[in-house]
């Protein structure tokens, strides 16, 4: 589009200059320019590189047909300032060469890979200012996307503009946007007079006004190509029946369809290539005899522009050339492409440009592209390697061999978060006649994917028969689904409509597993599970002992990563197995980043937060809530978001968990999803703990521990129902839910187990005993990481001692424990110790409770690690922002607080 296009532009215009300087200023600033195929986006993109003088640009753009190779769209943005690579720190520069292919290595975390480019960016802008300018944003590809969006999030201090103009109404939702909108109608009328200079017929006039509605491309190109009998007579029907976009393109298809045939070949060719190389371009030409005289013709319509880059005026130009080729045309483009591309430097592409140009199935070129999947996969681009799968299926002539590929496809979607593409893809497969075991795979992988995406009822039943059908035809596959039955049913709890954990573990016995089948770690937990749900805790707590150790220190496969180390980290937490907890639950989610496995993300990352309030890191864990947020939204999940409510819990946020825990039990019991109740219970339970209403937290303590069929949950609930039924004056209770706790945690044999049995023991104890319980429990716990235990202890411990009128002796225990809730975050917690030391006749220093509350989350969070010595990079990498960025956080931070270094900040922080 010319610049008339950006008649009547103003408000856009003075945004974008208004971006411009700000990021000359040394700020950051991000623009979502959100709005239809010719509205004056990429005019305006144009506009902002000719504004941003003493600037750098960036420029990348999305291609409808690139969208299957991962990175692509961010190697054009980065790829011109790779010469910096080096100067990232070693883990972002190991994974940024190895998302764009310039190294080898496993797949790199996508989070990593973000940061990595926002470290990138920040380097570069600190000789002049960077504006980064990403067109067609709807087209691209899920891994650059991702990490774009990363970035968006985490810009802050760097001379660094991101705009990204996009056509989607909800694609970067949450980030600033403008909608650009059509003209006004007198600036329509304008730009239409000035693209028919030899005036047009009043009602042919206004006929385009009407039917292009603003839309400044439409009302330059309309006109031009088109007779004015067929403007008069034809358009009105026309117009009604076809969509603008398809319009458009028919009016550049017009505009070329007069070149000479060697000049529309030599478009096609530049049309079929989604990267715009030029070098390329006129290598593939050659080998269809084209040669340099066709790009005269092509250039002199405006519409292309062959140098170094092959630039389309607009991307409706680019479809509307390839889509109004005819298909042998557009296979011999591609083969032309796909001969010329060089396979030991981009395999990828070129199997892509072999797939299009295939008459009919091959498999050679299917082989290929299932080599690209594979490679897709390493390097973290799950939706890339679905789709290769599945362009691999369709060109696949062998029937059984189609089959597997397509349910290859289906799960990697499904990994990959599409569960509805996945879905497509599985009804295709099942069309074709299906042998017994594939018919079977079929069945897990459709329950897999109704159990991933929904997490309610709908999938035990469908696992349970698939488990049951493959017992003869695969053994190995029975047992994971029969594992893939379990987390089905311990997710439904006590919601489970029909069989249940208990029916599952009777299955698994009933089944005849081969002896060689058991050396697996995942048959070693399926066979702990069994016990527990059969002879229970105390028989199985020795085979699940092993089983976490097992996936704690051995390799662990994707599948198994997707499948089983949920389960394995949910028994470390009804082990009460704080380490190995903490390993696997880092584990999943670096895993689940890395693979790009979207679909296991917002839980990988719920039970990781959790893990994080436990070691009293409630920073770490409201960031972990935030990217969880994120990602269900990128993703649609269905997962109650377990991390937010167990952190405006531990905080002591009444008003905010209330709603939130509420709305979460409708959620939970309509999916019928027990393990939510069950979590909502006891997050509702320490929250009144917390605030000393315990009539009400035992409440919700007895609906968490109500139903045996879960684990972790009701083993933690036990611990909050002694507390509060023994502060409340219910020793029924209180002595029940003790002896339960005292037999698991004796079976356990943990110190985490131990010591929370002790701390509260020692509640239904008096005199020396009790003392001497309450000193046990802060020694265990103190060896362990869970700091928000610990401190529990010491309240509890200073509580007891100051009803016994040891004064002196509570300040100790009451004032460690008010500085460690104080410190943590935990601010219901804090005011309960504070109102007991008070009790003691202490005057409570309130800067060491209020300093940091007086920071945000993430100032806290670099508040804390500054103040442990981490460096700015260090600080940068932990909570992926730059180091620019921590920067300027800690200058935000020394003026709150009043300080103006590191070590005073550490003794403003310690008291």
């Amino acid at each position: 589009m010319d610049g008339n296009g950006l008649l009547g532009r103003q408000r856009e215009s003075r945004a974008l200059t208004g971006l411009v300087g700000t990021v000359r200023g040394g700020s950051s600033q991000v623009l979502v320019l959100r709005g239809e195929a010719g509205i004056g986006k990429t005019a305006l993109l144009d506009l902002l590189g000719r504004a941003a003088t003493g600037c750098r640009i960036a420029r990348a753009a999305g291609v409808e047909s690139e969208m299957e190779l991962p990175f692509a769209a961010l190697h054009q943005l980065c790829g011109p300032h790779l010469d910096r690579i080096d100067d990232l720190p070693p883990s972002q520069c190991e994974a940024l060469g190895t998302a764009f292919r310039l190294r080898s290595g496993a797949a790199p975390d996508p989070f990593v890979v973000g940061l990595a480019v926002l470290t990138l960016f920040s380097l570069v802008a600190e000789d002049r200012p960077l504006i980064c300018v990403v067109d067609d944003a709807q087209w691209l590809d899920q891994a650059s996307a991702r990490a774009l969006e990363f970035v968006a999030r985490r810009l802050a201090a760097e001379p660094v503009g991101l705009v990204l103009a996009v056509r989607d109404p909800v694609l970067f939702d949450g980030l600033p946007a403008m909608t650009v909108r059509g003209l006004g109608d007198d600036d329509a009328a304008a730009l239409l007079d000035s693209a028919a200079p030899g005036g047009l017929d009043p009602r042919v006039r206004e006929r385009i006004l009407a039917e292009c509605r603003g839309n400044p491309l439409a009302l330059l190109e309309l006109p031009r190509g088109l007779s004015r009998a067929e403007l008069a007579f034809g358009g009105a029907t026309d117009a009604e029946a076809t969509p603008l976009v398809h319009r458009l393109e028919r009016g550049f298809q017009r505009q070329l369809a007069s070149l000479p045939a060697a000049s529309r070949r030599l478009l096609l060719i530049a049309a079929a290539d989604p990267v715009g190389d030029a070098g390329l371009l006129w290598l593939a030409a050659a080998r269809l005899g084209i040669g340099d005289e066709a790009a005269a013709a092509a250039e002199q319509t405006g519409l292309v522009s062959f140098r170094d880059q092959v630039r389309f005026r607009h991307p409706l130009v680019r479809s509307a050339i390839y889509r109004s080729a005819r298909l042998a045309d557009r296979r011999a483009a591609h083969r032309a492409l796909a001969e010329s591309t060089d396979p030991r430097t981009d395999a990828d592409r070129r199997a892509w440009h072999r797939a299009r140009a295939a008459v009919g199935p091959d498999e050679d070129v299917a082989a290929e592209l299932e080599r690209c999947a594979g490679r897709a996969a390493t390097h973290g681009g799950m939706a890339a390697a679905a789709a290769f799968l599945d362009q691999a299926a369709a060109l696949t002539p062998d029937p059984v061999r189609r089959v597997r590929r397509s349910l290859d496809a289906a799960q990697v979607k499904a990994h990959a978060g599409a569960f509805q593409d996945a879905l497509d893809v599985l009804a295709m497969a099942e069309s074709s006649p299906l042998g017994r075991a594939e018919q079977a795979r079929a069945e897990v992988l459709r329950a897999r994917i109704s159990f991933t995406a929904h997490r309610g009822n709908e999938a035990l039943p469908l696992l349970l028969t698939a488990a049951r059908r493959l017992e003869e035809l695969d053994p190995l596959l029975s047992r994971d689904t029969y594992l893939d039955a379990m987390s089905a049913a311990l997710f439904a709890g006590r919601l489970a409509a029909g069989a249940g954990a208990s029916e599952v573990a009777r299955a698994v016995r009933a089944s005849s597993p081969m002896r060689w089948a058991m050396s697996r770690k995942s048959d070693v937990l399926l066979d702990g599970l069994t016990t527990l749900f059969t002879d229970g805790y105390p028989a199985a707590a020795p085979l699940l002992r092993d089983a976490v150790r097992a996936f704690s220190t051995e390799p662990v496969t994707l599948q198994e990563a997707m499948s089983s180390e949920w389960l394995s980290l949910v028994t470390a937490s009804a082990l009460w197995d704080d380490a190995g907890w903490d390993v696997l639950t880092r584990r999943h989610l670096a895993m689940a980043r890395s693979s790009g496995a979207l679909s296991a993300l917002p839980l990988a990352l719920d039970t990781r937060a959790i893990v994080e309030l436990f070691t009293g890191d409630l920073a770490a864990a409201a960031a972990l809530v935030e990217e969880r947020r994120s990602v269900a939204e990128a993703t649609r999940s269905g997962l109650a978001p377990y991390g937010e409510i167990g952190l405006v819990a531990v905080r002591g946020d009444v008003e905010r968990a209330e709603p939130l825990i509420r709305a979460c039990l409708e959620d939970v019991t309509a999916r019928g999803e027990g393990v939510g109740v069950n979590l909502t219970q006891w997050a509702r339970a320490v929250l009144y703990n917390g605030s000393g209403r315990y009539q009400e937290a035992a409440a919700a303590a007895r609906e968490a521990v109500a139903d045996p069929r879960e684990l972790g949950l009701p083993q933690w609930a036990l611990g909050e129902l002694v507390e509060a039924a023994v502060h409340s004056g219910d020793a029924g209770s209180a002595a029940t839910a003790l002896a339960e706790l005292s037999s698991l945690a004796r079976a356990s044999g943990t110190d985490w187990a131990l010591g929370v049995e002790a701390s509260r023991r020692a509640l239904a104890e008096g005199g020396r005993t009790a003392d001497e319980l309450h000193r046990e429990a802060i020694e265990r716990l103190d060896r362990t990481r869970v700091e928000l235990e610990a401190a529990r202890a010491r309240l509890l411990y200073g509580e007891w001692l100051r009803r016994e009128g040891r004064r002196v002796d509570a300040r100790v225990h009451l004032r460690a424990a008010h500085e460690a809730f104080g410190a943590i975050g935990a601010k219901a917690f804090a005011g309960r110790a504070a109102r007991e030391l008070q009790a003691t006749g202490e005057t409570i220093r309130r800067r060491t409770v209020e300093a940091p509350g007086k920071l945000t989350a993430q100032e806290a969070h670099i508040a804390r690690l500054a103040a442990e010595g981490l460096t700015n990079p260090e600080i940068g990498a932990a909570l992926y922002i730059s180091p620019r960025t921590v920067e300027w956080h800690l200058r935000r931070i020394y003026s709150k607080l009043g300080v103006d270094n590191r070590r005073r900040l550490r003794q403003t922080l310690t008291g």
